[in-house]
């Protein structure tokens, strides 16, 4: 899911300002994706922690974050993008009337990789968990 939102949010990486500024669903849709992004990265994190036995990381997100990097899921310098992340999902579901389109042009432009490194970092995690 993470992965095929990263595709839909990539064919806005690099728009001009002024294009993407043009249709005003462009930035709904950019908002509709990297929203479900976060929510499931951190559904990932939630389910990974809980059933290591971190349950009691997998309420808060910025936990969840730290969590993920204490017990090795991904590596530090991923958990903590991974805080900065919690705290811009924080910003899109509860102060969503601050979130420019600007804001989200620049995020869709230049963090999209961000999301893909934590999808490798979770499978490598797994196939070392899982032995294969």
């Amino acid at each position: 899911m993470i992965n095929a939102s990263v595709a839909r949010l990539q064919r806005f990486a690099g728009m001009s300002c002024d294009d993407f500024i043009a249709d005003p669903d462009n930035a709904a849709i950019v908002e509709s994706y990297m929203r479900r992004s976060l929510e499931a990265v951190f559904d990932v994190g939630r389910h990974i922690l809980a059933h290591t036995g971190g349950a009691d990381l997998a309420g808060e997100y910025k936990s969840i974050a730290r969590g993920m990097g204490d017990l090795g899921v991904v590596d530090r310098a991923m958990s903590d993008t991974l805080v900065m992340m919690a705290g811009y999902r924080n910003r899109l579901v509860h102060l969503y009337h601050l979130v420019s389109d600007r804001e989200l042009l620049d995020i869709v432009s230049e963090n999209l990789t961000d999301l893909t490194s934590f999808v490798v970092q979770v499978d490598d995690y797994l196939r070392r968990v899982d032995g294969s």
